[in-house]
């Protein structure tokens, strides 16, 4: 198998784009990416560092982040498995990528920039829900928002397709296997409905 190994030699293969792909671009909020990215409850959050790349769903019951001003976003850590691999990525290498997600459209809208974290008491008691705040804020500076091609989603038929869960391995299944049976997978399912319900936030 040969591989493409020059840039030159992949956009010898794809052409140019169009210029709907590159008039696309902004370098700060509009108004209408503006209204894009408040009615998104969900992101994937991707990042890299010495080890490699990480992504991470973030997800809220409302916008998934904050405009703090046209050119800078919030995004709320809130709980997770702490893990924390996109923030120690953040803290050895700022670059950031956001994707996203309505449910319903196929269109995907991307902010690539740079983060920071902080621990501001402030910012933090602004996200505050039912007396819980996140641990941390990622505070993006927007180098440039875009809107991603349907045709992925559209492919996949991710909003048509309906319910194919049925028959996925648990997470408990997942766990009992990567432990070679050490770990009670049947119990970890049984239990993580209600453990959810009480740490979303």
């Amino acid at each position: 198998m040969e591989y493409i190994e020059t840039v030159e030699a992949l956009e010898t293969l794809y052409g140019t784009p169009g210029e709907a792909a590159l008039a696309k671009v902004a370098r700060r909020m509009t108004p209408l990416y503006r209204d894009w990215i408040a009615r998104s409850r969900f992101c994937i959050l991707s990042t890299v560092g010495p080890e490699g790349t990480d992504a991470s769903p973030r997800g809220d019951d409302g916008p998934v982040v904050r405009e703090l001003d046209p050119g800078t976003l919030a995004l709320p850590d809130w709980q997770g498995n702490q893990r924390i691999d996109s923030l120690r990525n953040i803290l050895r290498d700022p670059r950031v990528s956001l994707m996203f997600f309505v449910p319903g459209s196929n269109n995907v809208i991307r902010v690539n920039g740079r983060a920071r974290l902080t621990a501001d008491a402030a910012l933090r008691e602004s996200f505050a829900r039912a007396g819980k705040l996140p641990r941390t804020v990622a505070v993006i500076e927007i180098a440039e928002i875009y809107a991603q091609c349907a045709r992925a989603l559209m492919r996949a038929r991710f909003w048509t397709a309906g319910d194919e869960s049925t028959g996925l391995p648990s997470m408990g299944d997942l766990l009992r296997e990567m432990t070679e049976g050490r770990f009670d997978g049947a119990a970890y399912d049984a239990e993580w409905p209600g453990r959810a319900a009480r740490s979303l936030w």
